[in-house]
């Protein structure tokens, strides 16, 4: 039989209903608005095989069954308005943090049971995501988010000493050494649930709520880049989508720029440096620490910079530059504590190097290596994968060669997929060389 692949099929298949479990789910939806619905499994049929437009009503009735938020629903759009499996934006809103962790969380089950191919989320829709977050209305939407009902809901009671708990289990696992990190994924994204499911459905007062909405952002951020640095880019970009809910419902703006940050830099790695220039222009309009705007302006560059805009990127370097020095009477954000002139060199050297300022470029980007600490390792990797592409820019395939093998045999030590890629990525401008000190060793290497 061929496969269903409308998107509302899809979609209730991702979340292991029949046709019949959604026409129930439809039917009870209706009851709980005092109505009926004439939803049946022949019904589904006709919307998911024959065309069959539902009517507006019945289109909030499938929300409500897949868990999706009403304001995401558009009953002129049908069915484009349904999740597209791992491409799905919920919209933010007061209500809206459960239902973009639970889209995230289920990303991962979905890969994990081969069901389904995930699709990344377009450039046009983070942009408007990030649009969103930017505006007034989002701000004020922050605090409005209402506990859930313990009553209706025969929710726990979740109390300080749980949430500090957890809190510390968060840190104790994300402070491991990069070479630890790989064994404690699956522990953060257990950490990950259980925060989920205590925002969802646990009792607790507005404190605890606010270090819930927090804890979730940061593991969302955690969660997020183990996927990126694996490649898993629909992944990562629905977990950095649920970490900007939470922020936002916790008003935490340095945070949700933060993660703002993060989805335009996956958008500038995978060759979409327009989006990314467009999500960092409103996430730069909505944070207030400077080192969290010079970390925005330094990917900003890198952005523009792949478009060749030279006035724009010296621009933002120029900005980075100034507040990466700048003082602030708050504490800086964890998230972006690790910024450092090391990094400012080598994001300088790489937006200069887009440009064609190969020469400078080269130099900062060694600049930056011999600053990095020794604890950053994944880090180091990265910067000398940079390395290796300057002086492949500058003719020298040898010191080129030698940089590349020194940071694939760090990525394989520490376990870091997102170094090898970029090695691997610079393996065809190698085979030129075929005879250069180093190059048949990283040629065998990388076959």
């Amino acid at each position: 039989m061929a496969e269903n692949t409308h998107p509302l099929a899809r979609a209730r298949i991702a979340r292991g209903m029949t046709a019949v479990d959604l026409a129930r789910a439809i039917r009870r939806a209706a009851e709980r608005r005092g109505l009926r619905s004439g939803a049946t499994k022949q019904r589904v049929y006709k919307w998911e095989v024959e065309g069959v437009t539902p009517d507006p009503d019945s289109q909030s009735y499938i929300a409500e069954a897949l868990e999706i938020p009403a304001e995401a629903v558009d009953p002129r759009s049908w069915p484009n308005w349904l999740p597209g499996l791992g491409g799905i934006v919920i919209p933010l809103g007061p209500a809206s943090t459960v239902p973009a962790l639970r889209e995230a969380l289920r990303t991962t089950m979905e890969r994990a049971s081969r069901r389904t191919f995930l699709t990344a989320v377009s450039g046009s829709a983070l942009i408007t995501l990030a649009s969103t977050w930017a505006s007034a209305d989002a701000q004020a939407s922050a605090g409005t988010w209402a506990l859930i009902d313990s009553a209706a809901h025969g929710a726990k009671p979740a109390g300080d000493d749980l949430v500090t708990l957890l809190e510390e289990t968060s840190a104790r696992l994300t402070a491991q050494a990069t070479e630890q990190r790989q064994h404690t994924v699956p522990l953060i994204d257990a950490l990950l649930t259980t925060v989920t499911d205590i925002i969802e459905g646990g009792r607790y007062n507005q404190t605890v709520k606010l270090r819930l909405l927090a804890l979730a952002a940061t593991l969302s951020q955690t969660v997020g880049w183990h996927r990126f640095d694996h490649g898993l880019h629909a992944e990562a970009s629905q977990y950095w989508i649920a970490g900007l809910h939470s922020a936002n419902s916790g008003g935490d703006r340095d945070m949700g720029a933060a993660l703002l940050g993060d989805l335009a830099y996956q958008a500038s790695w995978r060759r979409d440096p327009k989006t990314a220039a467009g999500i960092l222009e409103r996430a730069l309009s909505g944070t207030r620490h400077p080192a969290a705007q010079s970390l925005l302006h330094l990917r900003l560059a890198r952005a523009m910079a792949a478009q060749g805009e030279t006035r724009a990127t010296l621009r933002a370097l120029a900005a980075a530059e100034h507040l990466l020095a700048a003082s602030s009477g708050e504490p800086v954000p964890a998230w972006c504590s690790w910024l450092s002139e090391a990094d400012l060199a080598v994001d300088s050297g790489q937006s200069l190097l887009d440009l064609g300022d190969t020469r400078r470029a080269h130099q900062l980007i060694q600049e930056g290596q011999d600053l990095l600490p020794r604890a950053r390792d994944k880090t180091r990797g990265v910067f000398l994968a940079y390395r290796a592409k300057s002086h492949l820019d500058l003719g020298e395939p040898d010191l080129a060669a030698a940089a590349a093998l020194d940071s694939l045999n760090l990525a394989e030590r520490i376990g870091a997929p997102r170094c090898v890629q970029m090695v691997r990525d610079l393996i065809p401008r190698f085979t030129a060389h075929p005879t250069a000190q180093c190059v048949p060793e990283l040629l065998e290497r990388a076959a």
